[in-house]
């Protein structure tokens, strides 16, 4: 059907989302590049992986990542509380937004979770992976990489979350409120988590992160994909400080398209810190900045 499409329309371009799209399309590669439409896609395996191969990639070279079990029995639960202490964080093995993420104090509870899941027919014991609970805050690190070399980034902190009350972990998977930092050890650290999961990136990636109790950084995913906001944060900087190279969707088609940026981009920090973007259904987007405000949407 896609195929079908790109030859009747002549589709130059094609860039398919969410994750579960990008996979597919990169997995059949040849077969758009037969149809001579092009992608700026990741290797397959980068895109959507799961959590426990993020959490082995990672710590195999040296990234820190929270300390983590697999769950195969109730009896790994109960390890898992053994072994790293409380409260736990448990959480689906596979999927985006959160996917099955709650916080639990005891094994009683990360069992009671996992089998009221699998009595409702959403995941079994197996799809499940239970890890330490990381307190401290919400940080994302978004990256864009042509044949292995970083072409810009930023990142920024989720403070809020849409419709918060409709989740049981509070998280939803996209922010309605969230600011950009410049922070140095955010950017180590999301560089590193993407070269130790795709030595040679090539497309977008992001990167979640939160911070221990004592502030460290540490990397819950990466995967081979957009964030939902990232086209949002360019469109919003390049129009409100009238500056159209911070608009990265556009960076990312000129590189798809010609091999290159109309501009040298920086490689860290390309949108400025303490920026506000909020957003809410249907109410439109805001930037904000200190006493300036920028209707966006």
């Amino acid at each position: 059907m896609l195929l079908e499409s790109i030859k009747k329309y002549n589709i130059e371009f094609l860039h398919p989302h969410p994750s579960s799209e990008a996979r597919v399309v990169s997995e059949n590669l040849a077969s758009f590049k037969k149809a001579k439409v092009k992608t700026f896609l990741p290797k397959p395996t980068s895109i959507m992986p799961d959590k426990l191969e993020i959490y082995n990639a990672l710590a195999k070279n040296h990234v820190r990542v929270p300390k983590t079990v697999e769950v195969n029995s109730f009896e790994d639960i109960d390890r898992a509380f053994s072994e790293i202490g409380k409260p736990l964080w448990i959480r689906a093995r596979r999927g985006a937004g959160g996917r099955l993420g709650l916080k639990v104090e005891t094994s009683e509870q990360a069992k009671h979770w996992v089998e009221l899941n699998r009595l409702q027919h959403r995941a079994d014991i197996a799809d499940f992976v239970i890890q330490e609970y990381l307190p401290g805050r919400d940080l994302a690190f978004d990256s864009l990489w042509f044949k292995g070399c970083l072409v810009t980034s930023y990142c920024r902190e989720r403070l809020e979350y849409f419709l918060k009350h409709i989740s049981l972990s509070g998280i939803t998977g996209t922010p309605t409120i969230a600011r950009t930092l410049v922070d140095e050890k955010i950017n180590r650290i999301g560089m590193e988590a993407v070269k130790a999961l795709d030595s040679q990136p090539h497309g977008f990636f992001s990167t979640d992160i939160k911070e221990d109790a004592s502030g460290n950084c540490v990397v819950t995913e990466v995967d081979g994909k957009w964030h939902t906001t990232a086209p949002l944060w360019g469109y919003a900087f390049a129009k409100a400080l009238k500056k159209p190279e911070l608009n990265i969707t556009y960076q990312y088609l000129r590189l798809a398209l010609d091999g290159g940026t109309d501009v040298d981009l920086p490689n860290y920090n390309l949108f400025p810190e303490n920026f506000y973007l909020v957003r809410q259904l249907d109410a439109g987007v805001i930037l904000e900045h200190d006493d300036a405000t920028w209707r966006i949407v």
